[in-house]
């Protein structure tokens, strides 16, 4: 062993020295070296950094540098995240997207272009004027469908979701609001008038009753009762008419 290399190393170093840092890992851990303005310094982590990418071999794993464009990569040649600027496509960062794709600001990436989709009609409302069914011969007529798929950028823009069409239909009188109110109040009154007629009526019967049963009590008590006559017929001696 040099005299500079250490075996009682500490971060997952094997081996190290005082000047350049890991000079190899424990198992499994990844090789990577950092640089400290003009000195680089080994060192030993479980994962490797961001603009890194991990290679394993039977004597060390190493993290080797992803392409320039690229913040995050799973190899070399396939990049899974771009730096600013470029849109990820196929594990490739392009500064624009191939055609027939667009470029997402928000993922980053090139992705299918969207059309905007809508739903079919739906049936004509029934032939209106001013909010009213009636009271018209000329009116208007409307159906609307829904936006079932939004476009994206570069995609197709919505059509329109409602359409109007003149109607005709044959002319009807509307019921006059304040005439119809004042019919349902008449109608109201004069059924609790009716009401309050039967009631004082079946009063009126009750008390009629009432009266003529209590005149019946009081005529029974001021009348003597009548005292039963005798039957002269069975005080007489029967008279025996054979001799």
């Amino acid at each position: 062993v040099h005299p500079n290399v250490s075996q009682g190393c500490q971060g997952g170093c094997a081996t190290c020295s005082d000047y350049n840092g890991c000079l190899s890992c424990k198992p499994r851990l990844f090789f990577v070296l950092e640089r400290i303005g003009m000195k680089q310094i080994g060192v030993c982590l479980s994962s490797c950094p961001s603009g890194y990418y991990g290679t394993r071999y039977p004597d060390i794993n190493k993290c080797a540098k992803c392409k320039a464009d690229c913040d995050t990569c799973f190899t070399r040649n396939f990049c899974t995240k771009c730096k600013s600027g470029f849109y990820l496509y196929s594990g490739k960062c392009l500064e624009k997207c191939p055609d027939g794709l667009e470029a997402s600001n928000h993922t980053m990436e090139c992705t299918s272009i969207v059309h905007c989709e809508a739903s079919e009609w739906s049936p004509w409302s029934p032939c209106t004027k001013k909010g009213k069914t009636c009271g018209f011969k000329r009116g208007t007529e409307v159906r609307v469908r829904e936006i079932v798929q939004h476009p994206s950028a570069k995609g197709n823009p919505c059509p329109a979701t409602s359409e109007s069409r003149k109607c005709i239909v044959q002319r009807k009188r509307c019921q006059k609001e304040g005439k119809g109110k004042k019919n349902r109040e008449e109608k109201r009154k004069k059924s609790n008038k009716d009401e309050s007629k039967e009631t004082r009526q079946e009063s009126k019967g009750r008390a009629a009753r009432r009266q003529n049963r209590e005149q019946r009590e009081n005529n029974n008590k001021t009348q003597p009762k009548k005292r039963k006559a005798p039957n002269k017929e069975q005080d007489l001696a029967p008279v025996d008419t054979a001799h």
